[in-house]
């Protein structure tokens, strides 16, 4: 727009790429990806070995973000850009789990053997919670972590834990107490 000065992206947050591509901004958006994609598709792998599922996921959520950018409440709701294009993906993922489930094929394992890599949410866990947390936390056995990581840090809810772990609602639920019982004892 003329007369209308915008920061440059590379200086822009992701809030702030959003809300340019909620306006068109293909420059915006192509920034948006370059910076978030990378970090997205590791986080999806880590809850998917399918390949083809994580790019199917990774084209979804981007199609989403750019359609309905404006949907976006930004920090004003307390929320994150990349929280919200985690919350897309995640949904996405557990959409393309139930498609594969009412094809009757088995559901894909989940990438828990695979070789660690540190996520968003492990580096920030272990950077802004002091050291009893993480530790407890990274103490936890890999299938309680995997759930409390689902349901908590990712905002599922247990049926859609479930679909994304392949396992039945009634283990979900067993899971979540031992891990929120594991946590206490750890901490108190």
């Amino acid at each position: 727009m003329p007369g209308v000065r915008h920061q440059p992206l590379e200086d822009a947050d992701e809030a702030h790429l959003v809300r340019r591509t909620a306006k068109g901004d293909r420059a915006a958006f192509e920034e948006l990806y370059r910076r978030t994609a990378p970090w997205l598709a590791v986080r999806l792998r880590r809850r998917c070995a399918d390949e083809q599922i994580v790019a199917e996921v990774m084209q979804e959520t981007f199609l989403a973000v750019w359609r309905a950018a404006e949907s976006f409440a930004g920090t004003a709701t307390g929320g994150s850009a990349v929280g919200w294009l985690w919350t897309i993906a995640a949904r996405r993922l557990v959409d393309a789990f139930r498609r594969r489930a009412h094809h009757a094929q088995p559901p894909p394992e989940v990438a828990l053997d695979a070789a660690p890599v540190a996520a968003a949410e492990d580096e920030l866990l272990a950077t802004s919670m002091d050291d009893e947390v993480g530790t407890a936390l990274r103490d936890l056995a890999p299938e309680l972590r995997a759930v409390l990581q689902a349901m908590v840090l990712d905002g599922l809810t247990v049926r859609e834990t479930a679909v994304l772990l392949g396992l039945p609602e009634g283990t979900v639920k067993t899971r979540a107490r031992r891990a929120r019982i594991a946590m206490r004892e750890a901490l108190s």
